[in-house]
């Protein structure tokens, strides 16, 4: 395991969000939204409105922003974003996980526990020097994120479809190889 839990959980979410800005968007709806809260198990405040969703969908660039960010532009860009939410670490139990650290109260907007979220979760990639663990997608023709949390370091795709793609391709340009 190369991060907590709850830092493993709160980057995939934040790829996962920043990628679903991509065409296909897939956060096009509050159902979209309930099923993306769930699926990363997060808590609190859930208002299940368009409001809501088009806040979270207004954060894609800047968690993109984050998650592609050098060392240390991505330490600037997490204490503006702790500074700007006033957020303060607190050590919190819930559910089926033990003590872990939540810097927003359950009852703050879901944009802004997304963000702080986010930006804590960065904190221990920055102090591991980790940042080679995000990326972007090695698909030419995908932009999406890549958060590699593999032992060896070996993921170079964003999602299946773009790793099938591209084993696609790779044995085509083999067989066209063996043929000719």
């Amino acid at each position: 395991m190369v991060f907590a839990h709850d830092t493993e959980a709160a980057l995939q979410a934040a790829v996962v969000l920043a990628n679903s800005a991509l065409e296909p968007d897939t956060l096009a709806s509050p159902a979209e939204l309930t099923a993306f809260l769930e699926e990363w198990e997060y808590t609190g405040r859930h208002d299940g409105t368009q409001a809501e969703l088009d806040e979270v969908r207004e954060l894609r660039p800047a968690l993109r922003e984050l998650l592609l960010a050098d060392r240390d532009g991505a330490v600037a860009l997490v204490n503006a974003m702790l500074a700007d939410l006033n957020a303060v670490p607190q050590l919190v139990r819930h559910g089926r996980h033990d003590w872990h650290i939540h810097a927003i109260g359950p009852d703050e907007p879901l944009a802004r526990r997304i963000v702080v979220e986010t930006a804590m979760a960065m904190i221990d990639v920055i102090r591991t020097d980790e940042m080679s663990r995000l990326g972007v997608c090695a698909d030419d023709t995908c932009d999406g994120v890549v958060l590699d949390l593999s032992r060896n370091r070996s993921r170079r795709y964003c999602s299946t479809a773009c790793t099938n793609r591209n084993a696609v391709a790779a044995y085509r340009a083999r067989q066209a190889t063996a043929e000719a």
